[in-house]
């Protein structure tokens, strides 16, 4: 979950500023907040207070609705769009932990490798390098 208050998440703009920033009404921001497509923050005063992630996020909803999609249409939109970032978000997660399994596989693998060419006896690893050294070649 991101932290609210750094970065694009962090609330910054008054209703006033955000409804400039977009183009819309201060009414329409309201009701946007009632209907459940935007979640401003709030300050101690209980001001409403909007982040760069809220702005864009109503011109997105803007754009979808000067396109002729209804309000419902646009919170279905904002749905799928944020499952898909999340789905996103996780394969990559996924495939970071496989990169790093594989890694671990080959690491294994290197070091089977080694120590079938120097089998365990029980001696030291000084002893078996000066055994292996000293081995007569063939």
């Amino acid at each position: 979950m991101p932290d609210r208050e750094s970065g694009r998440d962090k609330p910054l703009y008054m209703i006033s500023v955000a409804a400039e920033l977009t183009g819309m009404h201060p009414q329409t921001l309201r009701v946007y907040e009632q209907k459940g497509l935007v979640n401003p923050g709030r300050s101690r005063g209980n001001t409403r207070l909007y982040s760069q992630a809220d702005i864009d996020r109503l011109n997105l909803i803007a754009r979808l609705t000067d396109e002729g999609i209804n309000l419902a249409g646009v919170v279905r939109i904002i749905d799928m769009t944020e499952r898909a970032e999340e789905r996103d978000a996780e394969i990559d997660e996924l495939r970071r932990k496989i990169r790093e399994l594989e890694d671990q596989v080959h690491e294994y693998r290197m070091r089977e490798r080694i120590t079938a060419l120097a089998p365990y006896d029980g001696a030291s690893p000084k002893e078996t390098l000066r055994a292996l050294l000293d081995a007569p070649k063939e």
